[in-house]
């Protein structure tokens, strides 16, 4: 298709993706089974508490061995994430505005705002660097919102 001068050029499909297995993850869980460990080898705590200090590391371990892929596409007409065994769509179309909240914990979660008020909040697994995503979006003239530290 020929370009049309003063039209923009259509963005090309845009495609993000990551395992679940990162650095990251792999130092944060053994950090904290070191920690369980040293508490019973070698500070000698009871049983009952190494066990009740090892059961929030158990879902981390479980990822760490499955390495689930997480992502999200963009092409001319529609958004698309997945994550393990969860799926989502939503048309452009639909989008009246992407919302960026960074949280107390310096995570950004993206929220779709769609026309209807429905609000599609997308996997912070499967969602992008928050400069990558906030271009894609505007890219296909959809507007974006960044808000810093507030309950949403």
């Amino acid at each position: 298709m020929p370009d049309v001068p003063g039209e923009p050029a259509p963005a090309e499909d845009y495609s993000f993706s990551r395992r679940g297995r990162s650095t990251a993850a792999v130092l944060a869980t053994g950090g904290w089974l070191a920690a369980v460990l040293v508490l019973w080898l070698a500070l000698d705590a009871a049983v009952w508490l190494v066990v009740i200090l090892a059961l929030p590391v158990l879902p981390a371990v479980a990822d760490l061995i499955r390495n689930p892929l997480s992502g999200l596409k963009i092409s001319q007409d529609k958004v698309e994430w997945f994550t393990g065994k969860l799926t989502g769509k939503a048309a452009l179309d639909e989008i009246e505005r992407v919302r960026f909240d960074t949280r107390w914990d310096f995570s950004v979660r993206a929220t779709l705002i769609l026309r209807n008020g429905k609000r599609i909040r997308l996997p912070q697994e499967a969602t992008p660097l928050y400069a990558e995503a906030d271009a894609e979006f505007q890219k296909r003239s959809i507007r974006t919102e960044r808000h810093h530290f507030t309950a949403f």
